[in-house]
């Protein structure tokens, strides 16, 4: 069906400063029909979910127009970096693509641009830098930070805009964001959409009495200002000089947009927390009336009709197509859960001769393998420059490749991820370090609800690898001792592996990358020099994703990774001098995704299993390990499967204490005699 072609005053989605100070009127009347239609569609949405028609809940833009519109204009669209807030339907609306494709979105039909996966205004347009939102608020304002670092890396002169509201700017990303962007002199315009209220939550139970937003601008190094939304034409003109300076000097401004709450939070808030006469006086300060009096004072009644009556016809038959638009297909979902694969990177095959390393050393080389064959990687993490890492894998990178390419980013792992998320979306490659993989918890939400999430609902490739310290057995105590794959893993879309050789690792390394979705890559802290090993250019390091078969035998199948692996073979060593058993040895080495077709033929062949790992025994990884391969195969088995891991606690830190919580040669051993027994 022929999408309807929008009225004429709609065919322009831009605004350049030099032409608002030449036209004034002209530019305004432009504004005035994209906030009008704005206005007119959020309205419209409303009435469709109360008729049924829209499922789930909606959240209106009305009052917020006169930021998002005219901020929207004034951008670059062809190099800058947005991510709108649920206020911001004017701003996708400028910003690319049809008013049929917005209206998809809510009706959550076929043509909807996230295939009906993602609610309302979630979507966003990543191919044109327009980066999806997610609820948790404050979360997309890094990931901007990011994008934006990225087009300037790449000779871009861009400018990023990051919306959050009243509320969300009490939220930790926000202030990390905030410190990111002054420390790295990121071209940011920061815009704090203050309506008065979090939800339901008015500003004086949120802040101190008499707090300024915008002063907060002070105390990270940056400009800051507050403007009135309400009055479009300054507040235009304010944003365009903003916009030309923030462009020029790449240094980032925070700007506080005081709208008004002329609807609730989202459809079903009646909004009966506001405070008696405050709804009155806002529709009597509402910008959008305001302002059409004003144009209609300068260009006459009938021209605004006119403009008013052909904005209506466009919404009206947008609106007829996307209710005739088909519901959306579920097939294909579970295939597009991660990103297809990247084309096989042609790597020098370099080292051309075995070299003996460690495990720290064999990331090392990998890490200056990419940094040396990849213009578009980046290694970034705390203490990862001068220091080179917590522990020296990040060693000599910096000299060798200067800080643009290696550097230290604050104690901010939420921000410093979506940063890191940002620069993947945009066609960098980062791999970033957490000191220690306990601290991943700090960026849950950008890890596992945002990276994770990327492909599915937007279609967005997330090429993003986060090196993960893990491991326990040196004493450094329950903060710095987790395995926390099972926690991780638990969250669709993320990918994994675990080597637990120096030449594995290598090899992880160089798959990692050139993956098109988030890859964890975890690293056992007491693998990184236990021992040294020849470590080569493997033109089969895509292997890695699959199991590895150790040891040959027909008593059990063996099932571990990381450390454990090496504890493992040791157990199998034993059992075949002592008891005259073997085991089918398999290292996993990816944990995701799982391919356990080998594992699985083992299991069939001996009849039964035995599963070791790391961390806690319940809600561990061997569990789902144990119920894919039981599951499947259940008929084949002679005895209950094994199941050895540590205990359920904490991590203790006295050595003592610590040997008792995880496996150790010795108790693998009595555990595996006494179930053979």
């Amino acid at each position: 069906m022929a999408l309807p072609l929008p009225p004429s005053i709609l065919a322009t989605r831009d605004l350049r400063t030099a032409e608002f100070e030449k036209s004034p009127t002209e530019s305004l009347l432009r504004v005035y029909a994209w906030m009008h239609l704005a206005r007119a569609t959020d309205n419209r949405i409303l009435d469709l979910f109360r008729q049924g028609l829209i499922r789930g809940t909606v959240t209106g833009g009305q009052g917020n127009e006169g930021v998002a519109v005219p901020l929207a204009l004034l951008a670059d669209k062809a190099i800058d970096v947005v991510s709108f807030s649920h206020r911001g339907l004017g701003g996708h609306m400028v910003w690319s693509g049809h008013l049929c494709d917005q209206l998809n979105q809510y009706f959550a039909n076929a043509g909807s641009p996230t295939r009906a996966r993602e609610g309302n205004i979630h979507h966003g347009d990543p191919a044109n830098r327009s980066l999806p939102m997610i609820s948790h608020l404050g979360i997309m304002v890094s990931n901007v930070c990011g994008a934006t670092d990225s087009q300037r890396r790449l000779g871009r002169p861009a400018v990023g805009f990051a919306f959050f509201g009243d509320g969300s700017s009490s939220t930790g990303d926000v202030h990390e964001a905030l410190n990111l962007a002054s420390l790295l002199s990121l071209p940011i315009v920061f815009v704090i959409e203050n309506n008065g209220y979090a939800y339901s939550t008015p500003v004086s139970e949120q802040f101190a009495a008499g707090t300024e937003l915008w002063r907060r601008a002070a105390g990270y190094g940056m400009e800051g200002f507050a403007v009135d939304a309400t009055e479009v034409a300054a507040t235009t003109r304010t944003f365009a000089a903003a916009i030309d300076k923030v462009r020029a000097t790449s240094r980032p401004i925070l700007i506080e947009a005081h709208t008004l709450r002329l609807r609730g939070h989202a459809a079903y808030d009646t909004g009966d927390y506001l405070k008696p006469g405050e709804s009155e006086a806002n529709f009597a300060r509402d910008s959008l009336p305001k302002l059409r009096a004003q144009l209609a004072a300068q260009l006459g009644a009938a021209r605004l009709e006119a403009v008013d009556r052909e904005l209506g016809e466009f919404l009206e038959a947008c609106v007829k197509i996307s209710l005739a638009t088909p519901r959306p297909d579920p097939a294909g979902m579970e295939a597009d859960l991660f990103a297809p694969p990247a084309a096989p990177i042609a790597w020098q095959p370099t080292p051309a001769t075995p070299e003996s390393l460690n495990l720290a050393q064999a990331l090392n080389h990998g890490l200056r393998k990419i940094l040396t064959e990849r213009p578009e990687s980046l290694v970034l993490g705390q203490d990862i420059a001068t220091y080179g890492g917590a522990f020296k894998v990040t060693e000599g990178l910096l000299k060798d490749f200067g800080r643009p390419r290696v550097f230290n980013t604050p104690l901010a792992e939420s921000a410093c991820t979506g940063y890191a998320i940002g620069l993947a979306l945009n066609e960098h490659r980062p791999i970033a370090e957490f000191q220690f993989a306990d601290f991943v918890t700090e960026a849950t939400t950008q890890v596992a609800l945002n990276a994770a999430t990327m492909h599915f609902r937007s279609g967005a490739a997330c090429p993003l690898v986060l090196r993960l310290p893990c491991g326990g057995g040196l004493t450094f105590g329950s903060f710095h001792s987790q395995e926390l794959e099972s926690f991780l893993l638990a969250m669709p879309g993320l990918k994994a592996l675990y080597p637990s050789t120096p030449q594995d690792a290598f090899n992880a390394l160089l798959a990692a990358y050139e993956d098109n979705n988030p890859v964890l890559l975890f690293e056992h802290k007491a693998l990184y020099r236990r021992g040294r090993a020849p470590v080569v250019w493997d033109p089969h390091y895509r292997d890695v994703w699959t199991p590895k078969q150790l040891r040959a035998g027909d008593y059990a199948t063996f099932v571990t990774y990381g450390e454990m692996t090496h504890l493992a073979g040791e157990a199998c060593d034993y059992f075949a001098a002592e008891y005259e058993s073997t085991f089918d040895l398999f290292d996993l080495r990816a944990l995701a995704p799982l391919k356990l077709e080998a594992i699985a033929a083992s299991v069939r062949r001996t009849g039964r299993l035995i599963v070791l790992h790391e961390g806690r025994r319940t809600h561990g990884f061997g569990a789902e390990l144990v119920a894919q391969l039981v599951g499947e195969n259940f008929a084949a088995f002679k005895a209950a499967p094994l199941r050895i891991a540590a205990l359920d606690l904490p991590v203790p830190f006295a050595p003592e204490l610590e040997q008792a919580f995880r496996p150790t040669k010795e108790k693998i051993i009595d555990a595996i005699a006494a179930w053979m027994g």
